[in-house]
């Protein structure tokens, strides 16, 4: 099997998201679009993950090869494979299937909580169960409260046809799903320790002081159990992904 990271910016990766996949059995490549990497055909990708970076999708005059990775995210999932979104991944997700993206009404940086959508009354389940048991569920479940790692200016609408997962209260649209194998997080569930300190060394200049932007010291103090937490849920994610008919 073949997974296949759609990358932006050298700093940014797939985190915690690499050993599930390895652990998993995909042998990992990657298109890095800051080196003029070329695409493949995407009949050869069994796992799509199209990670973030500081560019917006709407860039496209400035940065041309986003109309081809949108193009190359649409063809894959139209195809049926597994693909998901983080952060300026699921930015691109939204865009290729035509909903807008534009600025949020505030910076989210830092540790803050998401809450998972109320599920219609014909969904309700309780209690809440591991991913190893939600195999057969049609949409992923996130907990009703759990704190996450954040870091974008940009939102979506959702796009046509997408089952809301999840919001916070600095933005509506944090999570979202598209038929049983496409999965959108505007949050990161991927990040680990090394990774949040990547991230603060290239964009520290992005921490103006607000609501929902933590200080370099408030994001880098979060203990080992945050990231073990976060990296568990996004193994939870993937594993719904993976099991994907």
């Amino acid at each position: 099997m073949r997974a296949h990271c759609l990358r932006h910016v050298p700093f940014e990766g797939l985190g915690s998201i690499g050993p599930w996949l390895a652990t998993a059995g995909y042998r990992i490549t990657s298109t890095r679009f800051y080196a003029s990497d070329r695409l493949p055909d995407p009949r050869e990708i069994d796992f799509l993950v199209a990670v973030g970076g500081p560019m917006s999708v709407n860039d496209e005059e400035t940065l041309p090869w986003l109309v081809e990775e949108k193009r190359f995210i649409r063809d894959c999932m139209e195809a049926g494979t597994p693909v998901l979104g983080v952060c300026l991944g699921a930015q691109l997700i939204a865009s290729a299937m035509g909903a807008p993206v534009y600025p949020n009404s505030e910076r989210e940086i830092g540790w803050f909580p998401i809450r998972a959508s109320e599920p219609r009354a014909s969904e309700r389940r309780a209690p809440e169960r591991p991913a190893s048991e939600r195999a057969g569920d049609s949409h992923f479940r996130f907990p009703s409260s759990v704190e996450v790692f954040h870091w974008h200016g940009e939102t979506f609408d959702l796009p046509p046809g997408a089952v809301h997962l999840a919001r916070s209260v600095g933005c509506e649209n944090q999570a979202f799903q598209l038929g049983g194998s496409v999965i959108g997080l505007q949050f990161h569930l991927e990040t680990t320790a090394a990774t949040a300190w990547e991230l603060v060394s290239h964009s520290r200049d992005e921490l103006s002081p607000s609501r929902f932007v933590q200080s370099e010291g408030e994001i880098l103090a979060a203990s080992p159990d945050r990231y073990e937490t976060i990296n568990a849920l996004m193994g939870d994610v993937l594993t719904f992904l993976h099991r994907a008919p």
